[in-house]
């Protein structure tokens, strides 16, 4: 059974920074594209950012360019979310995803596995 643990959320100051980290275990973690989508109260869930399996081709949504990097460590089975110059717009819960057949994908319908999420809060 694949699953996926989120770490590093919390409530940072805006233009602070936060790295989350998504853990996979039970499955060949080599073999997924990972992506990264968060969820803010009353609205739907949004994709963030994604790396195909090679962790090479990297895709982010515009809100966050230049801010946000995803990245991985195949060692560990880990997939991390840099997140820097946060915004208040940015606080969300934020869910790491994994696809099976390892390409970059923006739809959440993409994507087979989830975790349960992680919190980030920014204040103003």
């Amino acid at each position: 059974q694949v699953q996926l643990v989120e770490s590093g959320g919390g409530l940072v100051q805006a233009g602070g920074s936060l790295r989350l980290s998504c853990v996979v275990s039970g499955g060949t973690f080599s073999t997924y594209s990972m992506g990264w989508f968060r969820q803010a109260p009353g609205k739907e869930r949004e994709f963030v950012a994604a790396d195909s399996r090679s962790g090479v081709s990297t895709y982010y949504t515009d809100s966050v360019k230049g801010r946000f990097t995803i990245f991985r460590d195949g060692a560990k089975n880990t997939v991390f979310l840099q997140m820097n110059s946060l915004k208040p717009e940015d606080t969300a819960l934020y869910y790491c995803a994994a696809g099976r057949d390892g390409r970059v994908y923006t739809s959440r319908w993409d994507y087979d596995y989830w975790g349960q999420g992680t919190q980030v809060t920014v204040s103003t």
